[in-house]
């Protein structure tokens, strides 16, 4: 069956008989495509970026509805304070990122506020840890590293060490959440 043109009918009774692209999931028009897509909207949300780092935990990613924005996250509705007292949890984490063929090891209390400052291309692990635990990276992988950066050169070893943490993690935000979770449950 050919879905040639679009069978959305309006409010007379007429047909709209646009042409409908070839790939469509419905036998509608791009014009009503959107339209049904904002119906939608409404009840599901849109994905997106926020507007700002969610105050609760500090991600970026958020689902605007037509009353306001939600992290994706942890669900904080964006605008809201948070109560005194509330205290946001934190986890360090050392952070590896690729970009080329260099890759960064660094540290934060925040990693989705910091990895969003960053141009990067690929996030590759994380290690539960501070500055300390930082330090001693940097100086194991010493002799790969670009002088006076936190960027190091791709080689065996430091791969051998991204593969080891990255094993069985499908994605680190993942790992990270679950830490968080676990910093909760734990009282902090």
């Amino acid at each position: 069956m050919s879905r040639a043109s679009c069978c959305s009918v309006d409010d007379d009774g007429g047909v709209c008989g646009a042409p409908v692209e070839g790939d469509a999931p419905l036998a509608l028009c791009a014009h009503h495509l959107l339209l049904a897509h904002d119906f939608v909207a409404r009840d599901v949300g849109t994905t997106d970026v926020l507007p700002s780092p969610c105050v609760a935990c500090g991600s970026r990613l958020g689902v605007r509805y037509p009353s306001g924005w939600l992290c994706a996250i942890c669900e904080w509705r964006v605008g809201e304070v948070p109560d005194a007292g509330v205290r946001v949890e934190r986890v360090e984490v050392v952070y590896y990122i690729r970009s080329g063929d260099r890759i960064k090891i660094g540290t934060s209390a925040n990693p989705r506020q910091r990895l969003g400052s960053l141009f990067y291309e690929e996030l590759l692990a994380f290690e539960r840890g501070g500055r300390l635990l930082e330090r001693r990276r940097h100086e194991r992988f010493a002799s790969a590293r670009v002088p006076r950066s936190e960027w190091f050169a791709v080689h065996p070893e430091l791969s051998s060490h991204i593969a080891v943490l990255a094993y069985g993690v499908d994605d680190p935000w993942g790992l990270y959440a679950r830490w968080l979770s676990e910093r909760r449950a734990l009282g902090g």
